[in-house]
């Protein structure tokens, strides 16, 4: 089944709880995908499970193969939440919600929620060694997180989790009542940062609004207060930050930020961020052809105090897909 000139896949459902299979068929556009974050035909099995039902909205557990394998079992099934919005007509926009760094799941919840409520199908994703994802504690020296000393390991996971995100939009895109044609991304932080590669890579997503996020990893990595222990031992091998940025760049928003020129973007910035300095999201924002953006009176840490109405903002914007950039 044709869904869109830029989505060919098709789901064919099997039972109930739900169990099907989805067909990606790439389109003529993914030859133009950067060949790292590139989808191969394939046909991935996904479960459906219903979990919560509200008058507004239905929650469902899904789960669907990441198209990266990695040595750890328990990461390479990604899992996600889907929030179907109840009560309104016709084919509905659709978005990824992509959660922050510390893994603060319930604040991901309440965006998905609210984008349900305006009838917006959200998909909150939880990214690679997150949350189910975690492997169990075992002889490994090295954490299995996403984010550790080892750079290369952590960009593998940058990969993983951009090819999660794209197949599921193609997960998406096939569900009755979504439009292939209004489909987008959002994150706070590490998921913003996510977001817009994914938007700047997908020829399938349309619209992106990134919160608290910016382009040159190389220099966020080196002064964020949760990396200080790895530099440390970066800098004790010898290793500066121009071996980092070496290692970063081909992940790096601003890479691919020139493909985000036309889409219709937002992006949410603090005005004294101490993670991801201003200084970097300017570099994304201007790589990106200077889309809307909104400045907040607040940093990294201290966002919390704004996110509220930063996440109505963010709900209005992706609830408006039809709309032209404000």
């Amino acid at each position: 089944m044709l869904l869109h000139p830029l989505v060919l896949c098709s789901v064919i459902v099997l039972g109930s709880p739900e169990r099907g299979n989805v067909v990606y068929l790439p389109s003529p556009q993914e030859s133009s995908v950067p060949e790292r974050f590139r989808l191969k035909a394939e046909t991935f099995w996904y479960e459906l499970e219903p979990a919560l039902a509200t008058p507004r909205y239905t929650v469902s557990l899904l789960r669907f193969p990441s198209p990266i394998t990695t040595p750890d079992v328990e990461n390479n099934v990604v899992h996600a939440e889907f929030f179907n919005p109840i009560g309104f007509t016709g084919r509905r926009p659709a978005v990824v919600v992509l959660h922050i760094l510390g893994s603060d799941f319930p604040l991901s919840r309440y965006m998905a929620a609210r984008l349900a409520d305006r009838g917006v199908a959200a998909l909150f994703l939880k990214l690679p060694y997150y949350g189910e994802r975690r492997p169990k504690a075992g002889p490994s020296p090295v954490p299995r997180k996403f984010l550790t000393a080892d750079i290369e390991r952590t960009m593998t996971a940058m990969r993983q989790g951009v090819c999660d995100v794209r197949r599921a939009i193609c997960w998406l895109a096939g569900r009755p009542r979504v439009d292939p044609s209004r489909l987008g991304v959002t994150g706070i932080s590490l998921g913003g940062i996510i977001s817009s590669i994914v938007a700047a890579v997908d020829p399938a997503v349309r619209s992106g609004v990134f919160l608290l996020a910016g382009g040159d990893l190389s220099r966020i990595l080196w002064g964020m207060p949760e990396t200080a222990k790895f530099r440390k031992s970066w800098e004790a091998a010898g290793r500066t930050i121009a071996d980092l940025k070496a290692l970063t760049e081909p992940f790096d928003p601003l890479t691919y930020a020139h493909r985000l020129e036309g889409k219709r973007l937002l992006m949410i910035a603090g005005k004294v961020d101490e993670v991801v300095p201003p200084a970097s999201t300017l570099a994304l924002w201007n790589a990106a052809g200077r889309p809307p953006i909104d400045w907040y009176d607040c940093g990294h840490y201290s966002a919390i105090g704004y996110l509220l109405p930063g996440i109505r903002r963010t709900v209005d914007f992706l609830a408006g897909l039809d709309e032209p950039p404000r």
